[in-house]
This record gives structure tokens, C-alpha cells and sequence, in this order.
């Protein structure tokens, strides 16, 4: 069911008041307020909470947050039956009667999947916009599939930034057509960015209990750095794509957002591997995803004999004079004391050119791949009442009060359909982003022999993101107007089990998360 969304935002006062309230069930307590998987897990094994009651605890929270935070699209209208469902898998293990084999880490837990993100289901899959409602996906996406598959709950869609922001260079970061503006639950002028910005919202008001977004560039690194949440940037073809509306086969990648890094690692586990639906692209998931899979690298001393770059330049510019340039600082000396060796003060060869889309060729390879990839995307639905860019413009056009064009406009939505497939000018694109992958990141890190690499905040996102590789960030502070930033670990293809390493070490030596102003004042507990 759609999420009513009100035209005049509620107080930050009223909505504090209203969440001062405690309630039991059978008579024991449960918090919901970062309630991590294992805590799920252990209160279900206890007998102290069902997968319905979690639900329920979870819609009731979105119906008094989503007003102002607009980080939810949809809730789903079956989310109640799936809970109930796991439920009965669940006494039914209990009594004997089934095998606890398959009832893993996410099981009963409610998970909020991106609107992007196909379901077949009651549900809209419209990337944001109008011009896809009521269309007709013909399956799950794979990733979703697979999070049915693990025995998690759909509890709904999560709001982006409309068509990723690639319809125009106007729309700000959390915006969309359905929705409205989507709002930081730290700093209500903050920004949410984007495109993952309803996933990151979501978890980080403890609306849900752990989401999935998708990054093409920066679209989960940076609402999880800008919401104070955990984001894992999975290697290029190590989650499949399919079912999702997509912008690059080259960049497009899923991965999970949410509070802690243990719970994004369960999220990992469950989603990754190979899919013949997205052959091309995840035929090598296998080589890269170890056996056992990635949570046996949860580990407190994950950070002992790691070697870790740190690139100031051009990174921590946008932070200069701010108290988070100290506090990275801080944080360097806790990696040190965990026993990591800091290589400081590396260069990354053509960084400029290489976060310039224009100079690096990435806009170009964009919004040619975007137009290839929509049609094709479109043309397998079951119905929609677009099937193509330009009928997706036309809508836009013949509908300007439902997209507010004259505000936002769709300039690059008219560049992309300019061109015309994958030529010559989109391979030359590619190559220079290759070669410069290859010389810049790449080059740093064989010669130095580094784990990874350590910037504050999510600035290293392009340079990782032309290139495939996988990067974590993990909640690292507030500014002094209370904004959150992370701190991110990248690293080459395939690097998930020493970017988990590091990235579950230091959030647990540093324990930086602290929970949305919305929320610390009340009391919160179920």
C-alpha cells in the first residue's frame, strides 16, 4: 500500500512527544531502536517476539516517522502474511517438524528493498516516477528472490532519487515524484544524498530493520556516509542485476545498507552469487565469494597486520576547518593501536581528471548505457506505459505538473536520448576509464601492497566506481551542526574479506554510530 505522504511536514515537537511511550509483549521488553539481526534472532529464540509483532512494531514506526523523513515508497500490503509465515517455519523447527537448515541469520527479519528494485508483488517497481506506475515486472529481481529465499520479510520500498538523478542535473539528492523530499533524520536541512537515499533513511530511523540499495556512482556510499549508517559497495558482478532498472552494466551494482556491519554482511551473504539472468556481469561471483561465505570475517582483530593507504588529496578539502578532519586524525591512531600499518600521504595518479565525469569519459559511457539498458529493461515488462526513453520524455512532457517539470526539468534524460548505442565514442570512454583505473587506483595499490585504502567521507566513490571496485564506509561522527560523516575503505575486485575485516574491526573500536535526534529523546522501547 502507498505511504500517505502529507503536504505539510509534522514538528520535530510533535513527533517527539509522540514517541515517548514503552509497551511489552507477554510481558518481556524488546527495543526496537538498533535492534540488530542477532538481537531479532535471539529475542524470536526466546520466545519473547514473533516476525508479526516485529512488523507490526516497523509499520507503526514508518506511520509516525515517514511524514517528515520520507524514506519509505510503499509498505507491503502482504508484509504481515510473510511474517506470519515465518513464524510457523519457525514453530514448526521448534516442535520437530521441520529442519532448522535454511532458517538462517535472516529469517522473519523485515528487510526494505530500493523501488527500483523489482517485486513481483503488490508493490510498484517505478524508479520514483509516475511514468512507471502500474507497470508489471515479470518476476522478483534475483536479489530479492534470494532474500525470500533466506526467509526475510518484504516489509516495502525504499524512496530515491528519481531515476537514480539521471532525468535531470536540477533534482536534488532524495527527491522523487511520488514521494516528494526525502529528509536527513540527523540534520532536517541536511542532505540525504542519493540515489540510496530511501534505504539509508530507513534503517537509520530504525524503520526497518536492514535495506538494499544499488550504486552506479556514489548511490550507496554516500546516503550511508550522509545518514550514519553502513554501506557495503559489493564488487561489480558479485550481486546479480537482474530485475533492476538499470543505468550501466559496467557500474551497476546492489549491496546493503544498514546499522551495523554484521548486519550488512548477513545481507551480503544472502543476496550474492552467480545468476544466469545476469551471466555476463556475475560469472565471475564465484571466483571472488569464499567458501563459508563472508561472516566468518567478522572479526575484532580483523584490523592486525592490515595495510592501509590513506589519500588525503583531494578528499579532505570539502572538510577543511570542520571538526571531522580531526576526527579522522583520531581514527588513524585508532588503526594504528589495532594493529594496522598507515601509509599516509599517497598520491592517486590523474585523480582529477578521474572525478571529472567529462574528463574521465564516465558521462558520456552513462548516458549512452542508460538509454541501451532502459529500453531493454522496458521492453520486458509485462505492461507498462512506457517502453522506451523517449516515451518515458513524452510522459514527462504530456505530465509536467506530476513530475514538476518547469521546477527540475529533464535535460539529461534529453541528452541520453540523443545518442545513439554503444559507438565508438562510448568504447573510447570505457578504455580511458580502464586505463585510467589500471595507472591510478590499481598502480597504488600493487606498488605500496596495500589492504585498502582510507578516506573520510564518500569523495573516493567515483574513482571506485568506474573501476568495479567493492568499498565499505562505516559511521565515523557528527560535524558540530550534528551532520554525519564515515569514513570508507575501498579496495581491488573481489577484496570484500579484508574490507570486512577492517570495516567490522574499527566500528567496533570506535562505536561511533549514535542514534537520530528524532529518536534519542524518546524512549522507544517495545
Amino acid at each position: 500500500m502507498p505511504v500517505k505522504v502529507t503536504k505539510l511536514l509534522p514538528s520535530l515537537t510533535l513527533i517527539l512527544l509522540l514517541l515517548r511511550f514503552v509497551s511489552t509483549i507477554d510481558g518481556s521488553e524488546f527495543t526496537i531502536i538498533e535492534a540488530t539481526v542477532a538481537d531479532i534472532q535471539r529475542a524470536f529464540a526466546d520466545g519473547r517476539l514473533t516476525s508479526r509483532q516485529l512488523v507490526d512494531l516497523y509499520i507503526d514506526q514508518i506511520e509516525r516517522l515517514n511524514p517528515l523523513l520520507r524514506g519509505v515508497l510503499e509498505v507491503n500490503p502482504d508484509a504481515r502474511h510473510e511474517a506470519e509465515r515465518a513464524d510457523r517455519e519457525r514453530d514448526e523447527a521448534n516442535r520437530g517438524r521441520r529442519s532448522w537448515v535454511g532458517l538462517g541469520e535472516l529469517h522473519g527479519v523485515p528487510v526494505m528493498v530500493k523501488e527500483s528494485i523489482a517485486t513481483k508483488d503488490k508493490m510498484n517497481t517505478t524508479a520514483g516516477s509516475y511514468a512507471l506506475l502500474g507497470s508489471e515486472v515479470p518476476r522478483d529481481a534475483t536479489v530479492v528472490e534470494r532474500l525470500r529465499r533466506a526467509g526475510a520479510v518484504i516489509l516495502g520500498k525504499a524512496t530515491l532519487t528519481e531515476w537514480y538523478g539521471t532525468r535531470s542535473s536540477r533534482i536534488p539528492n532524495g527527491w522523487c515524484a511520488r514521494a516528494g523530499q526525502a529528509v536527513n533524520p540527523y540534520v532536517e536541512s541536511g542532505d540525504p544524498c542519493g540515489s540510496s537515499s530511501g534505504p539509508a533513511i530507513s534503517v537509520a530511523a530504525n524503520m526497518v530493520a536492514v535495506s538494499v540499495g544499488t550504486e552506479t556512482d556514489a548511490s550507496i556510499i554516500c546516503p550511508a556516509d550522509h545518514n550514519s549508517v553502513v554501506g557495503i559497495k559489493p564488487t561489480v558482478g558479485l550481486t546479480s542485476r537482474a530485475g533492476v532498472v538499470p543505468i550501466s552494466p559496467r557500474q551497476d551494482t546492489i549491496g546493503p545498507i544498514c546499522r551495523t556491519v554484521s548486519d550488512a554482511v548477513y545481507v551480503l551473504d544472502a543476496i550474492a552469487g552467480y545468476d544466469p539472468a545476469d551471466h555476463e556481469a556475475t560469472k565471475s561471483a564465484g571466483k571472488f565469494i569464499p567458501e563459508g561465505g563472508y561472516k566468518q570475517f567478522l572479526k575484532k582483530d580483523g584490523l592486525k597486520g592490515k595495510r592501509l593507504g590513506v589519500v588525503r588529496n583531494p578528499f579532505l578539502l570539502s572538510y577543511n576547518g570542520s571538526s571531522a578532519v580531526s576526527a579522522f586524525e583520531h581514527h588513524l591512531d585508532t588503526l594504528r593501536k589495532k594493529g594496522a600499518t598507515i601509509i599516509d600521504h599517497l598520491e592517486i595518479e590523474n585523480i582529477n581528471i578521474i572525478l571529472d565525469p567529462y574528463q574521465s569519459g564516465e558521462a558520456v559511457a552513462l548516458l549512452s548505457e542508460f538509454k541501451v539498458g532502459i529500453k531493454k529493461y522496458l521492453e520486458e515488462l509485462i505492461k507498462s506505459p512506457v517502453r522506451s526513453l523517449a516515451d518515458i520524455i513524452a510522459f514527462n512532457s504530456d505530465n509536467p505538473d506530476l513530475e514538476m517539470m518547469e521546477k527540475y526539468g529533464q535535460d539529461e534524460f534529453l541528452i541520453s536520448e540523443t545518442t545513439s548505442g554503444i559507438g565508438e565514442d562510448v568504447l573510447k570512454a570505457v578504455e580511458l576509464m580502464k586505463k585510467l583505473s589500471e595507472d591510478g587506483f590499481e598502480k597504488l595499490m600493487d606498488e605500496n601492497e596495500l589492504d585498502a585504502i582510507v578516506t573520510l567521507g564518500w569523495g573516493a566513490s567515483t574513482m571506485l566506481a568506474i573501476g568495479g571496485y567493492p568499498a565499505i564506509t562505516v559511521p565515523a561522527g557528527y560535524e558540530s551542526d550534528g551532520m554525519p560523516f564515515g569514513i570508507c575503505f575501498g579496495g581491488l575486485k573481489g577484496t570484500e574479506p579484508k574490507l570486512i575485516e577492517i570495516a567490522y574491526d574499527f566500528e567496533q573500536s570506535t562505536k561511533a554510530r549514535r542514534v537520530p535526534p528524532i529518536l534519542k529523546l524518546g524512549c522507544m522501547e517495545f
